[in-house]
């Protein structure tokens, strides 16, 4: 019985640094993303600029 508690326990321990590592990932992601489109901002106004 003990084992398997313990195999439980640990099971769910490791769920948990799964989803864990998921949810910075997807952190990264948005962050990317952001970043992503701000520089594409940037780069319009750029053009924008020159072409004037």
């Amino acid at each position: 019985m003990a084992f398997a508690k313990l195999s439980k326990i640990a099971v769910c321990c490791l769920t948990l640094v799964a989803l864990t590592a998921c949810g910075n990932t997807i952190r990264g992601i948005g962050r990317d993303t952001a970043n992503a489109v701000d520089a594409t901002q940037d780069a319009g106004r750029s053009v924008e600029n020159a072409a004037q």
